[in-house]
C-alpha cells in the first residue's frame, strides 16, 4: 500500500515552494524547472514526485518531455486552511493596536 503524502509536508520544503511559485506562473517541463535550480536533475525529479503524490501538481507527457502544471484546487484547500489562522492573527493585531491606542491616550 502506497502512503499518501501530506501537502503540508510538501510545502514545508523551500525548494518545493519555489517550484510551486514557478508553476503558478506557467506550465513547465521538468527540464525547465530544473534549470532554475543549482541541484542535480534527479533531486528535482524527487521534488516533483512528492508534489505529484500530494496532488499539488499534475504531470502530462508530451513526446519525450513531461510538463508540470499546478493544481489550483488543491492550492485553494491549503489557502482555506491557512485563512483560519489569518483571521486569528488579524484579531490579535487589532487587539494590540487597540491596547497601544489606549496606552498612548493615557500617556497624554
Amino acid at each position: 500500500m502506497k502512503l499518501r503524502r501530506d501537502p503540508f509536508q510538501a510545502i514545508a520544503d523551500p525548494t518545493r515552494r519555489a517550484i510551486l511559485m514557478l508553476l503558478a506562473a506557467q506550465t513547465l517541463s521538468a527540464g525547465a524547472i530544473a534549470d532554475n535550480f543549482d541541484v542535480a536533475r534527479p533531486t528535482i525529479s524527487k521534488h516533483m514526485q512528492v508534489l505529484s503524490e500530494c496532488e499539488l501538481v499534475t504531470a502530462t507527457q508530451k513526446g519525450r518531455e513531461i510538463f508540470y502544471e499546478i493544481k489550483v484546487d488543491k492550492m485553494k484547500e491549503i489557502d482555506h486552511w491557512l485563512a483560519q489562522f489569518k483571521k486569528i492573527w488579524e484579531d490579535r493585531y487589532n487587539q494590540l493596536d487597540n491596547l497601544l491606542s489606549i496606552l498612548k491616550k493615557n500617556e497624554k
